[in-house]
Formats: structure tokens, sequence, C-alpha cells
């Protein structure tokens, strides 16, 4: 049983503290909005005051989670190999097998349902220009930080982590876009079925995406923040 949640203290911690330690939390943070990859370094009392979320609701489901028997491992237990190789595996593969599946059919979506008031016009574009900043992001890591993360090489690193988190909070900026243009992923009446497995796979891709972020900015490179910062 986890006790280390309920009390005031849990309101000083950051929204990432706590989403790379309790498990089920970033199903919760999901659910109301938080953001806890990009925003991880908010504490959450903020966070929850930026999106004007009931504090009582929001401690009620994290208290709940932390009094959970086996609720699952938490990524903050797994070692340095296992979880970049579940990053890897997960998403970084992931994206590459959806996103050009899912320009094709946004392209589609667009050109047969151009004159439709709720056509996602630019959704194609927005997903491209994602694609374009994940593929080079991702073959730095895996080229260069990655294995020096397993050697634990000396001294900083040749592509430094800050650099990487201000990519990822491109990436977020992107993300945020695809919301604006699918109305949040909300369908119109009477969408055809490559319109409805559109938003399904890019809801899909942007909360993939959201757990990808915060894995790395939250769990992963706080593990490297000192090496990084070596002379």
């Amino acid at each position: 049983m986890n006790d280390q949640f309920p009390g005031p203290e849990l309101w000083e911690r950051t929204v990432g503290d706590i989403a790379a330690t309790l498990p089920g939390a970033t199903a919760v943070f999901r659910k109301f909005k938080i953001d806890f990859c990009c925003g991880g370094d908010l504490t959450l009392d903020s966070a929850a005051h930026r999106r004007g979320v009931d504090p009582a609701e929001l401690e009620s489901a994290l208290v709940a989670l932390g009094t959970r028997d086996g609720a699952g491992t938490a990524a903050a237990a797994m070692s340095n190999e296992v979880l970049i190789d579940h990053i890897q595996a997960c998403y970084h593969e992931g994206h590459r097998h959806a996103l050009p599946e899912l320009m094709a059919l946004s392209r589609k979506v667009e050109a047969v349902h151009r004159e439709h008031p709720k056509v996602p016009a630019g959704l194609s574009e927005a997903l491209r220009l994602l694609r374009s900043e994940l593929e080079p992001h991702m073959a730095k890591e895996e080229a260069i930080l990655f294995p020096a993360m397993l050697q634990w090489t000396e001294g900083k690193y040749d592509i430094p982590i800050s650099e990487l988190r201000h990519e990822h909070d491109d990436q977020g900026t992107t993300l945020r876009l695809l919301e604006t243009l699918t109305d949040n992923f909300t369908l119109p009446e009477g969408a055809c079925r490559s319109w409805q497995a559109l938003y399904v796979g890019v809801a899909q891709l942007a909360e993939d995406l959201v757990e990808h972020i915060h894995l790395e900015n939250n769990v992963l490179f706080p593990r490297f923040a000192v090496a990084e910062s070596r002379p």
C-alpha cells in the first residue's frame, strides 16, 4: 500500500514527479487535462489552478491510486536499460508506424470532405510537421544519447538533454495544434468511417506522444541531470 500521497505535501510536488512515481496518475492527469509532460515542472497546486480543476476531486482521484495494492510498476522503478528499450519499442517505433498512415488518411478526409464545415483543414500538414520534428529528435536519441546513457560516460553528452527538452516543447505545441484542428478529436455527426478512423488514430498518437515525452522528461532525463551539468 502506498501512503505517501495523502496530505498537504501532495500539492507541493510537481505533476511530473507524481506521474513518474504513482502508477495510474497519468490517466488521472489526462482526465483533468493537466499537462504532465511538457508542463511537468509545475506543482500540482499550480497546475490545478491553471486548468481550473476542482482540487478536492483531483486529490480524491490521486489518493485513491495511492491506496491501491499492486497498482502496477511505475516507470521510475525500471532500470535505465529497460526504460530505454520500452521507449524505443513502444513509442519511437509506434510513431514511425502511425504517422505515415495518418498523414495519408488525413489527406483523403480533407479532400473528400473539403466542403464540410467541420473538415480538419490543415491536419495533414500538422501531422507532417510533427513527423519532421520527431524523426531527427528520435534519431539523435537512438544514435547518441541513449548509447551514452547506457554506457554512463563521464562529462557532458554530445546532445545536451536541455536541447531535447526544448524539442519536446515544440512537439507539445504541435500536439495542441492537432487538438485545435480536430476540436479535441470530436467527430461531426454522420462522419464517414475514414474520418472516424483518422480521429481515433490521431487521438491515440497524441496520447502516446504525451506518455513518451513524460517518460523522458520526468523519469529518464532527471537520472542524468548531474552528469550533464558536470564541466
